[in-house]
């Protein structure tokens, strides 16, 4: 459940929140900007016509930078888990963050306008959109908030760039690739998010080159200059398969004024709705789904653009270990199947009981959909490792909810986890949970099961996945755990707590006063 102020103190915070708004200059349709909300929505607060959360509370204060409208709720955000109950129901997977992110970067391409609909309301997407508002790009939310539109200016003010939000998201290094066609300098912070150890940017940077893109990389900034008109007289190869690696050069790609093939590419879910996306604007991309993409790049763009991101099959995975652990019947609506399928077959070998539903299409008319419905399952551990691979291979970021779901199982499993330097390390914090969990190495776990969970209060892991594990551990755990600082989650993964809530969770959100 989540706290709620109701009564004669509605009214009194409605006129707070006026006085604050007024205060700092904004119209009720800016502050709805900034929360993601109605005009409408906001002159009902103010008249305290409409029940608000403390969260809610809370994000008007930062937004209007007020204490008092805070109410001192302006701390970390912690979640209260009463576990040991069972899911039931059906629960809709939202749209992918990844592609969400690619597509907010891929706006910056085009003079005209980009509509996104179904837009992931997660913090890594708010960091996006306040590095691109504060270099002159004018967004407004559209139906309540679901969907985002993104003008952009004649010409970018990069300078007055927000430092602070890029710094807060590794995903601003997929700047690099639109920018290059819009200023010959510029610069950019270095990139953070998720603690998953040394992750190397060479691979952005040598794609990049390619393109006449050169940076050098002092003074905590990714400082960029452009030559135009570099000749590409071969296929560019990319040094890693990675999926934001891949994006940057395909955002690099689209307004090259030639053809670009670009070999050793990422086939992965988030890169697919970037094609989709770039072929709306007039691209032409061949091979979208294999590891050789050939882009027909168009110069100049300023063509309006109106798009659905496929769901989240990582949410997908989520909400299908949210269900394994809690022994519970679950249906899981607009799965993208062809990223989960080789996940279900591991979980079909160690006995996961399950029906889909026939395919149909995503929004974006492409990703294939199904429902999932789960079913408790007594499951053994699977014989061989789990390890990620790139697609088709298992996800590397669900390698994680494994070590819940082994947990779960009968018998000892290892996880290898290759692709990150510490992410594997988290997972031992299962343990606090009632896990064994034994660290071999970096990469390296094994599980063993069945567990007989218990409650516990920790601090939230500072890398996602293993953060959302920990919770659905909690899910299981007889008693009242509490999960400190979830902003690492809530960069990721739009209203978990209620939406787990909807389904028969008992999760509580509240901050330290």
């Amino acid at each position: 459940m989540v706290c709620r102020v109701t009564g004669d103190y509605l009214t009194r915070i409605g006129t707070l929140i006026r006085t604050a708004r007024q205060h700092r200059g904004w119209s009720q349709a800016q502050l709805g900007e900034a929360l993601g909300t109605s005009q409408s929505a906001v002159n009902r607060i103010e008249q305290g016509k409409q029940n608000v959360s403390l969260e809610m509370i809370a994000r008007i204060g930062e937004a209007l930078n007020s204490e008092i409208v805070s109410l001192g709720y302006s701390g970390p955000m912690h979640l209260r888990v009463t576990g040991g109950t069972r899911l039931s129901g059906a629960i809709d997977v939202r749209s992918s963050k990844n592609a969400c992110v690619a597509i907010l970067c891929a706006s910056l391409l085009t003079t005209g306008r980009t509509t996104i609909r179904s837009v992931a309301r997660i913090e890594e997407v708010y960091r996006i959109l306040e590095v691109l508002t504060s270099i002159g790009v004018k967004s407004r939310w559209l139906n309540d908030g679901r969907d985002l539109e993104l003008t952009p200016p004649a010409e970018l003010d990069l300078a007055a760039m927000d430092v602070d939000a890029a710094r807060r998201t590794r995903s601003v290094l997929m700047f690099l690739g639109p920018l290059m066609h819009r200023a010959q300098h510029f610069a950019i912070p270095y990139a953070g998010g998720c603690d998953l150890g040394t992750r190397t940017v060479q691979p952005h940077l040598t794609a990049l080159r390619r393109f006449g893109l050169e940076v050098a990389t002092t003074g905590g900034a990714y400082h960029a200059s452009v030559e135009p008109g570099a000749p590409l007289d071969r296929p560019i190869v990319l040094t890693e398969r990675g999926d934001t690696v891949t994006e940057n050069a395909l955002l690099a790609a689209a307004r090259h004024d030639g053809v670009s093939v670009i070999r050793n590419a990422s086939p992965n879910y988030m890169v697919q709705d970037l094609c989709f996306f770039l072929e709306k604007l007039g691209v032409r991309i061949e091979g979208i789904g294999t590891t050789t993409l050939t882009v027909h790049g168009v110069p100049q763009i300023s063509r309006d653009v109106d798009y659905t991101p496929a769901e989240d099959p990582v949410e997908a995975m989520s909400l299908l270990a949210a269900a394994v652990v809690t022994s519970s019947e679950l249906t899981i609506r607009r799965v993208p199947i062809e990223f989960l399928e080789i996940e279900l077959a591991v979980l079909e070998g160690m006995g996961l009981d399950y029906d889909r539903s026939p395919e149909y299409r995503a929004h974006n008319g492409q990703t294939r959909l199904v429902d999932l419905t789960v079913r408790p399952s007594k499951l053994s551990a699977p014989i061989d490792t789990i390890h990620p691979m790139p697609f088709p291979g298992i996800n590397i970021d669900n390698v994680p909810f494994f070590a819940a779901i082994a947990a779960a199982a009968n018998g000892t499993t290892m996880i290898h986890d290759w692709v990150y330097d510490n992410r594997a390390i988290y997972l031992t914090e299962l343990t606090r949970l009632g896990a064994d969990v034994k660290l071999l190495d970096p990469h390296r776990v094994l599980v063993q099961g069945p567990t007989r969970w218990r409650a516990a209060e920790m601090m939230c892991p500072p890398a996602l996945r293993p953060a959302v594990v920990i919770l659905l551990a909690m899910l299981a755990a007889q008693g009242t755990s509490v999960l400190r600082n979830v902003y690492v989650i809530n960069r990721g993964y739009e209203d978990l707590a209620e939406r787990l809530n909807s389904i028969g969770a008992q999760i509580e959100t509240f901050r330290d006063i």
